[in-house]
């Protein structure tokens, strides 16, 4: 077999454990989905504690076993973007009360700066590696990350006190977990307005040439 051949990707290498890992967590997130959707917030808080904590199991796998493909550069960030912007979405869509408290902490406008944030930075790695810059994660991307699956995690925690219908809590949360749910869901939502002031710092630094 000649080098280029080696090189060339396979279909059983194309459909590798780590690509099946990703594709599973895209399915888990679509399910997840429905039950936020049917207010089973219990099953919902489940399997996004299977799918965030698969999260790293594939690049890593990849990693280790050298399994890295294209498909899988392109299914696993989507994976993760799926998970939180589709998360957020449909926390901010759970009605408020009756007094007007938001039960999930998550306001239609913080959706939409998640869903904004992920949008340009995608844009802007595309873009810049269509030329030849280097765009990598930046440490303030990872703990992004961590805050808004504990953000996530958190409102779904809080909202299976709800009462069935979602007008009224069924049993009413201790204050720490509506205080912790506010502090993680604000401290996500600012980390992710900072970490895409980075990333736009850092693609126009690229993009302009300019000394580090």
């Amino acid at each position: 077999m000649s080098s280029s051949d080696s090189t060339a990707p396979a279909s059983g290498k194309l459909w590798n454990v780590p690509n099946q890992i990703t594709t599973a967590r895209i399915a888990l997130a679509l399910v997840m989905f429905a039950a936020m959707a049917f207010g089973w917030y219990g099953w919902a808080l489940g399997l996004f504690i299977v799918a965030a904590g698969t999260d790293w199991m594939d690049g890593y796998w990849a990693r280790k076993y050298n399994l890295i493909t294209q498909l899988g550069r392109i299914l696993d960030p989507f994976a993760d973007k799926l998970i939180i912007c589709g998360a957020y979405t449909f926390l901010a869509a759970v009605p408020p009360l009756a007094d007007g408290t938001r039960p999930s902490g998550v306001a239609a406008w913080m959706a939409v700066v998640v869903l904004g944030r992920e949008l340009l930075v995608t844009a802007l790695r595309s873009f810049i590696e269509q030329h030849g810059g280097d765009f990598s994660a930046r440490w303030v991307g990872k703990w992004k990350m961590v805050l808004q699956c504990a953000a996530v995690a958190w409102s779904l925690y809080a909202l299976t006190h709800l009462a069935p219908g979602g007008d009224r809590w069924q049993t009413e949360p201790a204050a720490w977990l509506t205080t912790g749910l506010h502090a993680v869901v604000w401290s996500s939502v600012l980390l992710t307005l900072y970490s895409g002031v980075e990333y736009v710092r850092a693609g126009a630094k690229v993009l302009l040439k300019a000394p580090d």
